[in-house]
């Protein structure tokens, strides 16, 4: 694993983004602290959980009733009412 400091990532990314493709990895530093790492994509980490099977569950929800009005305040009025 290499080491790079913010600046020198500032000054030159395109060096390093190419030895990320290559499948280097990278720990990036800021006053001497590690302060994240730059993974080649297959050892990147999902960070979006896979969709549940089935969908969203809706059920025990009750309908929204929407509402107009000829203007904004109207329906604001009509929503202050309603509490």
């Amino acid at each position: 694993m290499k080491t790079i400091s913010v600046g020198e990532l500032r000054q030159n990314p395109a060096v390093m983004l190419a030895e990320v493709a290559a499948g280097e990895t990278y720990r990036i530093t800021r006053h001497g602290r590690e302060v994240g790492r730059i993974l080649p994509p297959d050892e990147a980490i999902a960070l979006i959980p896979a969709p549940r099977p089935g969908g969203m569950q809706l059920t025990g929800r009750e309908p929204h009733e929407l509402r107009s009005a000829p203007t904004v305040e109207a329906l604001l009025d009509d929503l202050d009412r309603a509490w």
